[in-house]
C-alpha cells in the first residue's frame, strides 16, 4: 500500500474503509455490549452497584492504557498499532461471551477497554496527520458519526437478541464486528510515513515535561471533556439500568437506547460542518448543558415513553457534540509531540470514561440510582462553565492556517 503524502489533495471519502467502517463494525458490537453487559452482570448476580462497577471496567481500561498506547503507538507506527488493538478488542469479546461470573466478566471488560484505549488513539493520530485543519472537524465529527450508527444498530441488535435467545450470543456481536474491522484495516489502512518533524524524543519525562508545557490545555479543555465524558458514560450505564428499575423489557430498553443514538447520529455530520465554520466551543457548550439536563429529568421518568423522550434528549445533547473531544486534542495536538500530547489527552478525558460508571455504581450503593444521575447532572454544569470561561477556540483560518485564539 502506498503512503498518503500530499494532504492538499486529501480527500474525507479516502477514510471510507480504511477508518469509518472499521468503526461502524466495531461500535454496533460495542453498542450491543454497552447497552446489556450491566444486565448481563445482574444476570451473573450482580447488583445494581455491582452491574455499574462491571460496565466502569472498560472505562479504567481505557484511562490506564491511554499513555501506554501512545507509547506502542509512536513505536510500533500506526498501522501496525491498529492491528494490535482490533486483534485485542477481538479476543475480549470471547471472553465477555463466555463468562462465567463476575470477576470473570469484570478482567474481560477491562481488557476490552484497554485494547479499545489503543485503537482510539492510533485511530484519531492516523486522522489528525493526515487531515487539512480546514477539513479536520468533518473527518473527526464522521468518526463520531461512525460510532453513533453502530450505537443505534448494537442495542436494538443486542435487545432482541437478548429476548429471544441469550446474553451471550449479544455479546458474540462484538467478536463478529472486531473481525470485519480487523479485515478492512488490514487490507485498506495505508502505511503512512511520519515525516522527520514528526519525530519524538525520548526521554523518561517525556509525559511530565509535554504536561507541563501545555498544562492549561489539560485543565481546562481537558477536565471539560472529561466533564463531558463522564455525562456520557452515566447515560449508558443509566438507561438499561433504570430502564429495568421500571420494569421494561430487553427489547423496550434497546429500543430506547436506538433511537436515542438514531437521534444522535443523525446530526454528526451537520455538527461536522458547523464545527469547521463556527468554531469548536458552541457544541461542547451547547452538548454539556443539554446532556446535564437530561441527566436530572431521567430521576422523573416511569414508563417507557417518558424515559423515551429523555432519551432521545440525552441523544440529542451528544450528537451536538460530536467528535467534540477528538477534535480539541487534535486541534490543540503540537506535531512534533502528537504521540504524547494525545496519550495524555485521552488520560484526562478518559479518567471521565473510567470515573461516571463508578460514581453511579458508589452512589446507588449509599444512596438511590436517582440521586447517582441528578448528582452527575449538576456536575457536568461545571464543564459548561469551564467551556464558556477558559477554553480557548482551536478553530484555523483556511487560508494560512493561522490560529483564531
Amino acid at each position: 500500500m502506498q503512503a498518503i503524502e500530499n494532504v492538499q489533495q486529501f480527500k474525507i471519502s479516502s477514510l471510507t474503509n480504511s477508518v469509518y467502517i472499521p468503526t461502524i463494525f466495531i461500535s454496533i458490537g460495542q453498542g450491543a455490549v454497552l447497552a446489556f453487559v450491566p444486565l448481563f452482570a445482574k444476570d451473573l448476580g450482580g447488583s445494581i452497584a455491582i452491574a455499574g462497577l462491571v460496565f466502569a471496567m472498560r472505562g479504567l481500561g481505557i484511562v490506564l492504557f491511554d499513555m501506554p498506547a501512545g507509547l506502542i503507538l509512536d513505536k510500533m507506527g500506526q498501522r501496525k498499532s491498529h492491528l494490535l488493538a482490533v486483534f485485542f478488542i477481538a479476543i475480549s469479546a470471547l471472553g465477555i461471551a463466555f463468562s462465567q461470573n463476575i470477576l470473570h466478566l469484570s478482567i474481560s471488560v477491562f481488557a476490552f477497554g484497554a485494547a479499545t484505549a489503543l485503537w482510539m488513539l492510533a485511530r484519531l493520530s492516523f486522522v489528525s496527520e493526515i487531515t487539512p485543519v480546514h477539513q479536520r472537524g468533518r473527518a473527526i465529527a464522521l468518526i463520531g458519526g461512525s460510532h453513533r450508527i453502530g450505537n443505534f444498530a448494537g442495542p436494538i441488535m443486542g435487545g432482541f437478541i437478548a429476548q429471544y435467545s441469550s446474553f451471550i450470543e449479544v455479546m458474540l456481536v462484538l467478536f463478529v464486528g472486531a473481525v470485519g474491522a480487523l479485515i478492512m484495516i488490514s487490507i485498506h489502512l495505508p502505511h503512512l510515513e511520519s515525516s522527520s518533524n514528526t519525530i519524538i524524543e525520548k526521554n523518561n519525562n517525556y509525559f511530565i515535561e509535554v504536561f507541563k508545557e501545555y498544562k492549561y490545555i489539560f485543565l481546562t479543555a481537558g477536565i471539560a471533556m472529561l466533564l463531558l465524558q463522564v455525562l456520557r458514560q452515566t447515560r449508558l450505564v443509566l438507561l438499561p439500568l433504570w430502564s429495568d428499575s421500571i420494569g421494561l423489557e430487553p427489547k423496550d430498553i434497546g429500543l430506547i437506547i436506538g433511537l436515542s443514538s438514531a437521534v444522535d447520529m443523525s446530526l454528526f455530520f451537520p455538527v461536522g460542518i458547523a464545527m469547521d465554520r463556527f468554531g469548536r466551543r458552541w457544541a461542547a457548550g451547547t452538548s454539556l448543558l443539554l446532556m446535564s439536563f437530561s441527566m436530572v429529568l431521567i430521576i422523573f421518568t416511569n414508563d417507557f415513553w417518558s424515559l423515551m423522550l429523555v432519551g432521545l434528549l440525552s441523544g440529542f445533547a451528544n450528537g451536538l457534540g460530536s467528535g467534540i473531544g477528538m477534535t480539541l486534542g487534535a486541534d490543540f495536538a503540537p506535531q512534533q509531540k502528537q504521540g504524547q500530547f494525545l496519550g495524555i489527552w485521552r488520560f484526562v478525558t478518559d479518567i471521565g470514561t473510567s470515573s461516571g460508571p463508578f460514581i453511579v455504581a458508589g452512589i446507588s450503593a449509599i444512596a438511590t440510582l436517582g440521586i447517582a444521575s441528578a448528582s452527575i447532572g449538576l456536575t457536568g454544569l461545571i464543564g459548561v462553565l469551564l467551556v464558556w470561561k477558559k477554553v480557548p477556540e482551536t478553530l484555523r483560518n483556511k487560508k494560512n492556517d493561522t490560529k483564531l485564539w
